[in-house]
């Protein structure tokens, strides 16, 4: 069953990767996967649980007496129903309500003009100059906002700036590999830093301290590259017709406060994790209904405004990609279903025992982020790996590659950089450049090209600079 299981698992995972080949949405390939695979899992309960779980079932037991008679089918039945899949999918729910917060949040910014303030102000025609200030700023952007949101913004505003396609393509690049490498310092910049955050694998201090330089190096030296294919002054786009469809309802006052509050609870997000040990999914939504409740009350000011014309929370939710939302779901339960019946353990054994070193282990997995989708990689990896206790750390045979594993280890850390700046060497690798990728029409042999060897170099870099720091 296991192996059945692993096909299963490997084959859904090449329909997420082909995606835009085989035409299949990538979400709707983890949902299917994830069913198939809890039907796979129960099918077989009485086989893995006794052994795979044993302690856990025998709680099980201890605290459901009624179950003592039956069979022990049944008992292995309940246990997977029960406790397995309710638990994975609580844990699946934090990241998924987080995100959800998150992009509300965010979307609610841009629908009132709050990142306009941003772009507005960038008005150089020094094609170099401006390459390194949409560097510099995609890089902390995504630090605050997710690379993905990061990364249409910034493209958007290319657009107004830059009339050359082939030189847009280049911007654009640019924008992908600093969109990923500022959402790696920051437990709310990008989805698997998120991902290891939420689940207490990495913490916000010591994660800004601890990668903010490698993630910064591995901006720069791309963008140093890239600014040496640019020469002269930019040739301003052709003035196109601008379509209003909606006006604005609110003064430029006022989309700036949106835009400050917005940061402001992103920011105390990680405060509130940090001080309070205040769980980050209830910290965003609570922060989504700080934002709720203000452009409530500033609607509810402006009386001569037609309904249809407001942009509430109510309303642009229904905006928020649930397609991404449900990918996540699919596939943060499918490597749960793996790792219910041990499968994920036997092959962090096999890496334990076969390479032995946290940083070659993280640098292959940044390696495959690059073709295959990060966030199920970095799930397994939580899957595989877990934080030791203090008996494990006493039984370790090598207590210093065990350290690696601590909360804030270097295991975790480095697989954020890795995971996160890694996919910055194909287009397909992460979720800012097959955006880009789509609104710009770049073609996936052009980045190869001209882009994937620059990206490359910062990601090892950056890597260098963690492994000596």
């Amino acid at each position: 069953m296991e192996i059945f299981m692993i096909l299963v698992f490997l084959l859904g995972y090449i329909f997420i990767a082909t995606e835009h080949g085989v035409k299949i949405n990538k979400s709707a390939t983890a949902l299917f996967i994830c069913g198939i695979l809890w039907l796979l899992c129960l099918l077989s309960a009485a086989q893995f649980v006794p052994t795979v779980q044993a302690e856990a079932f025998g709680r099980f037991l201890q605290e459901n007496p009624d179950l003592l008679n039956e069979s022990l089918y049944k008992q292995c039945l309940s246990f997977v129903v029960d406790v397995q899949i309710l638990g994975y999918a609580g844990e699946a729910a934090e990241t998924i309500l987080f995100l959800m917060g998150a992009m509300t949040i965010v979307e609610l910014i841009d629908t009132h003009d709050g990142f306009n303030f941003i772009t507005q102000r960038i008005t150089t025609k020094n094609k170099i100059k401006l390459l390194w200030i949409i560097s510099i700023l995609t890089f902390f952007m995504s630090a605050l906002l997710d690379n993905m949101t990061t990364a249409i913004v910034m493209v958007m505003l290319l657009r107004k700036l830059v009339g050359n396609y082939k030189e847009r393509w280049l911007f654009a690049s640019v924008i992908i590999i600093a969109a990923n490498s500022g959402g790696v310092w920051s437990p709310i910049g990008d989805v698997t830093t998120i991902m290891l955050w939420v689940k207490g694998n990495i913490s916000s201090l010591a994660t800004i301290k601890g990668l903010f330089l490698p993630s910064l190096v591995s901006c720069l030296i791309p963008t140093f590259l890239a600014a040496r294919l640019l020469k002269g002054i930019l040739r301003a786009p052709s003035k196109a017709k601008e379509h209003k469809d909606a006006i604005p309802v609110f003064s430029q006052k006022e989309s700036l406060s949106i835009l400050i509050l917005g940061v402001l609870v992103l920011l105390m997000v990680p405060v509130l994790k940090s001080f309070c040990h205040f769980p980050p999914f209830l910290g965003i939504i609570t922060g989504l209904g700080v934002m709720w409740i203000y452009t409530d009350i500033l609607y509810k000011r402006k009386k001569n405004i037609a309904e249809v014309s407001k942009r509430k929370v109510s309303q642009i939710i229904r905006n928020i990609d649930m397609s991404t939302i449900l990918f996540f779901l699919g596939i943060l339960m499918a490597v749960s279903a793996l790792s219910s019946v041990g499968i994920l353990q036997k092959f962090s054994s096999f890496l334990d025992s076969s390479i032995h070193n946290v940083y070659v282990i993280n640098l292959l997995i940044g390696g495959l982020s690059a073709i295959v989708d990060n966030v199920p990689l970095v799930a397994s990896a939580i899957g595989m790996y877990s934080i030791p206790s203090a008996a494990d750390l006493a039984a370790a045979t090598d207590l210093t590659y065990m350290q690696a594993f601590l909360q804030d280890g270097t295991f975790w850390q480095f697989l954020a950089y890795c995971a996160g700046v890694g996919g910055s060497m194909l287009i397909i690798g992460s979720a800012a450049g097959v955006v880009v990728m789509g609104l710009e029409k770049i073609s996936f042999g052009w980045y190869l090209k001209n882009i994937s060897l620059m990206a490359f170099t910062g990601y090892i870099a950056g890597a260098l600079v963690y492994i000596f720091i």
